[in-house]
């Protein structure tokens, strides 16, 4: 049976947004904005029409259904205010744009940031590479940027900041071990991967055999599409969803980055990245890419075509990628 979620009105956020916009203002209407799946994001709009945007961690706003994060973790259940705040004070302290912090409430388990106006990098791409640019390379600055931030333990933010290590033993050796969990789950879910595990398994276990031992590690946003990245007004790109930053290798960003930025991605490149973690990566993520989406489709996400799309893709690649 479909889970009946209740999304948050107006009545029931009017207190959050009374306490970040002061008693001056209130509330008239607010709209839950499409995409988010760990978190309620919603656009506040005051009487005097100016707006602000709330985050609502909670079970009704989680589509993953999963317990809170393991902070031994790296790829745990990237959601919470705890590592949103975390992630928000790091990118702060390096200059790196993210939302205003206007308010925050542990006890709603919420925050309120600014709303910014310039909608998203990807839909400035596609309306306008060329005039897109400027703000493109501004991000391969912030980039820059998390990649001079390091640590010589790997995990999120909000563990290692608080000099914490996750487990694990290396990035290259979770990444591993979590694309062979991949194989295993998806292979009760689809006959095209059962019939090509033996291959899979094989291509994940000879790529890591290659990775040589590193010992710093670089701050990675790990989810960075053009769809996370907003643009301000003076056109200055905005990261959200910053929730699963962390300190890890900088080759799994890349490979998500020239996943998801396809043409674009040459501005985006960085110098000194090692191939043999980019093609254990590259699979390892197309393998993710496959069992989350399909994960996703057990519960009630509004949009199952979308991730259905994302995992047939990714399918696609994976077996490509091996020769099946």
């Amino acid at each position: 049976m479909t889970r009946r979620r209740k999304h948050l009105t107006v009545a029931e956020l009017a207190p959050l947004a009374r306490a970040a916009s002061g008693p001056g203002r209130t509330l008239r209407a607010v709209t839950r904005l499409r995409g988010g799946s760990r978190k309620g994001v919603y656009r506040l709009t005051f009487d005097d029409s100016t707006t602000a945007v709330a985050y609502v961690w909670s079970p009704d706003e989680d589509y993953w259904d999963q317990p809170d994060s393991d902070p031994g973790d790296p790829f745990s259940h990237a959601g919470g205010l705890g590592l949103f705040t975390a992630a928000h004070t790091r990118l702060s302290a390096l200059g790196v744009r993210t939302p205003r912090l206007l308010h925050v409430d542990t006890t709603a388990h919420a925050a309120v940031v600014e709303d910014v106006p310039g909608g998203s990098l990807e839909e400035a791409l596609a309306r306008d590479p060329d005039a897109a640019r400027p703000t493109l390379e501004r991000l391969a600055e912030a980039l820059e940027a998390l990649r001079d931030c390091t640590a010589a333990a790997h995990g999120k933010v909000a563990l290692v900041d608080n000099g914490g290590s996750s487990y694990g033993g290396s990035c290259a050796r979770l990444v591993t071990d979590r694309a062979l969990a991949d194989i295993a789950e998806t292979a009760v879910r689809d006959r095209r991967v059962a019939g090509a595990r033996d291959a899979l398994e094989e291509a994940v276990r000879s790529l890591a055999a290659e990775v040589r031992p590193r010992t710093r590690h670089t701050l990675v946003h790990g989810e960075l599409g053009p769809d996370h990245v907003l643009v301000d007004a003076g056109g200055a790109p905005v990261l959200i969803d910053i929730e699963g930053l962390m300190y890890f290798d900088a080759e799994w960003e890349h490979v998500f980055l020239r996943f998801r930025f396809g043409p674009h991605y040459d501005t985006l490149r960085a110098p000194n990245l090692d191939e043999a973690r980019l093609r254990l990566y590259r699979l390892a993520m197309h393998l993710d890419l496959v069992a989350g989406p399909l994960r996703l489709l057990d519960g009630d996400f509004p949009e199952p075509e979308v991730m259905r799309a994302i995992a047939e893709h990714n399918l696609a690649r994976a077996l490509d990628l091996v020769g099946a």
